[in-house]
């Protein structure tokens, strides 16, 4: 066994020892198998995690770092089997080059598992914020997601140029020195990112509001970095600058708890007192008894004199603010006026014009 060993030993391939080959290969080999053991490990953490605890917190941080390990396995084992090998740096300087690569892509694999693990906590977060009654964390927890993601990006980026030898002092002096001309050139978006902000903060909409504007009318569909999209009732998308949006005056139709209705009555000018009376009456209990009206504020009020037509002013709100339901209640109300007034042998009055001609003597 001995003498095998020595003979390994001793024969050179490449200007290196069999036995270093063998061994690196070896180790590669390992890096295979432990990468598949803890794939299979994690798998069944995950599992039996998901068994026993309530919270899924757990689950997203194994989810996220499932694949990154994975990846982390082969840089470590790469780097081991190329140290086990370690060729001659004057011949080829592998042991440095494979140092630095293994280095940057840890440091890649780390951003990989942050980048996942933010995903995989937001998508947790939007389910819980869709639980709740206030829909400003449904707005909250995208907006964050996208911030915390920027930021990892910006912050690995930094750190991978400084493992490669670029001066980061130097670099962040250089956007130091060149932060007003880009501060300049990107005022409009800084604007944009503040005027979301404030959107989030005083919540004068939410997503899925129905809001009007001078400009536009629509329903709120997202509230993004730069702009809110605004889908209209024609089914085109409007993309406002939140700065601008910051700063609009917004009639929120969602905002109200019931609807209002407004409208006249014009009956003939052959109705009597009694028939008027017995008309306001009986539109008083109708909007009494039906059960879609809302009955803290009403009034149904005998009001003009009319070119064409007795005027009865109506005015009451419906008890939902769903448009469907709003004008089910309207119908139901008009057609039992219709009834009423049918059944009071009255007339709806339209425009008339009486012509009296005089015949001279």
């Amino acid at each position: 066994m001995q003498a095998i060993w020595t003979q390994v030993t001793e024969v050179m391939f490449l200007d290196m020892p069999l036995a270093r080959w063998l061994i690196s290969a070896g180790i590669l080999f390992a890096t295979v198998v432990a990468r598949t053991i803890a794939l299979t490990a994690f798998q069944r953490i995950s599992t039996k995690l998901a068994e026993r605890t309530k919270t899924k917190l757990d689950d997203v941080l194994l989810r996220a770092a499932d694949r990154p390990i994975g990846l982390l396995v082969y840089v470590v084992g790469i780097m081991l089997s190329v140290h086990a090998l370690n060729p001659p740096a004057d011949v080829f300087p592998l042991v440095s080059i494979v140092d630095n690569i293994g280095r940057i892509l840890s440091i890649i694999v780390g951003i990989w598992f942050l980048w996942r693990l933010i995903e995989g906590l937001s998508a947790y977060f939007s389910s819980r914020a869709r639980e709740t009654e206030s829909a400003m964390d449904d707005q909250l927890v995208p907006f964050v997601s996208k911030t915390l993601k920027i930021f990892l990006v910006m912050t690995g980026l930094l750190v991978v140029a400084q493992n490669m030898g670029y001066s980061i002092s130097g670099l962040l002096a250089s956007l130091g020195i060149g932060g007003i001309a880009i501060a300049m050139a990107a005022r409009d978006t800084i604007a944009n990112v503040f005027g979301s902000i404030m959107i989030l903060v005083d919540r004068p909409f939410t997503i899925g509001d129905w809001i009007k504007t001078a400009e536009f009318e629509g329903v709120v569909e997202e509230i993004g970095f730069r702009s809110t999209k605004i889908r209209t009732f024609e089914r085109t998308l409007v993309n406002v600058p939140n700065s601008l949006m910051a700063n609009m005056v917004i009639d929120n139709i969602d905002a109200r708890n019931e609807r209002r209705i407004k409208m006249r009555i014009g009956l003939t000018y052959g109705t009597t007192t009694a028939q008027m009376d017995a008309a306001i009456k009986g539109i008083e209990g109708i909007l009494i008894q039906h059960p879609g009206v809302d009955q803290s504020y009403k009034l149904v009020k005998f009001d003009e004199f009319a070119d064409s037509s007795l005027s009865i002013f109506l005015y009451y709100f419906s008890s939902s603010k769903v448009w469907g339901e709003y004008l089910q209640v309207r119908q139901e109300v008009n057609l039992e006026i219709m009834q009423l007034l049918e059944s009071l042998e009255l007339d709806f009055a339209f425009p008339t014009r009486t012509l009296h001609i005089e015949k001279e003597a």
